[in-house]
């Protein structure tokens, strides 16, 4: 069984990249225009599809990459131009407008992009990999998924936590903090694509 140390480590780097503080303002414009029962299944969906995918890798994510012939900085890169695409959606109210032109049709995130890459992203799958490289049998095994599940669990506590603070900004407090969020997701689509870029050694 791995020792306090390790596990505390453990929570601090998956929970510092996975950041649910920062995804919770992230929950908001994603999610405009569903009531609160959608939002909850939601989140839920999208912290149970992150969990089996964190696991996956956790468990096969070496031999599922180097198997296909993808590298890590290429995964790093193709997940930050698909949250670029949602960036812009942000900034340009596509999203809205895609409702207003579908009003019985709300889109659904919870797969993309809020299970990949916002929570299950190439940060995170990687960091998976490197922990479980340092445990040894079947207890750092559920020791390292057990962190894991606590990290993606908080996500979900952040995601609910989301609508309250969107009631207190109203219609056009949104607007400004979903375009506000847009350009803050679009810097971090682009320094997935520089990460990538410089663990391939293009940059």
């Amino acid at each position: 069984m791995p020792d306090i140390a390790f596990l505390a480590t453990a929570f601090v780097t998956l929970f510092v990249i996975i950041d649910p503080v920062g995804l919770a303002p992230l929950f908001i414009p994603l999610t405009a225009g569903m009531d609160a029962r959608q939002r909850r299944a939601v989140a839920i969906r999208a912290c149970v599809i992150a969990a089996g995918l964190l696991a996956v890798f956790a468990l096969a994510g070496e031999k599922i990459l180097t198997t296909i012939g993808i590298t890590m900085p290429a995964f790093q890169i193709s997940g930050g131009v698909l949250l670029f695409l949602t960036a812009l959606d942000m900034l340009f109210d596509r999203r809205q407008q895609r409702r207003e032109g579908h009003a019985t049709t709300v889109p659904d995130p919870s797969v993309f992009p809020l299970a990949m890459p916002l929570i299950a992203g190439p940060g995170a799958m990687t960091s998976m990999i490197l922990l479980m490289n340092q445990v040894e049998g079947w207890t750092g095994t559920v020791a390292v998924l057990g962190v894991m599940l606590v990290v993606i669990a908080s996500c979900f506590v952040f995601f609910l936590l989301a609508p309250p603070i969107e009631r207190l900004l109203g219609r056009t407090g949104e607007m400004v903090v979903t375009r506000l969020l847009g350009m803050l997701l679009a810097a971090l689509s682009v320094q997935f694509v520089l990460n990538g870029a410089r663990a391939a050694g293009v940059i």
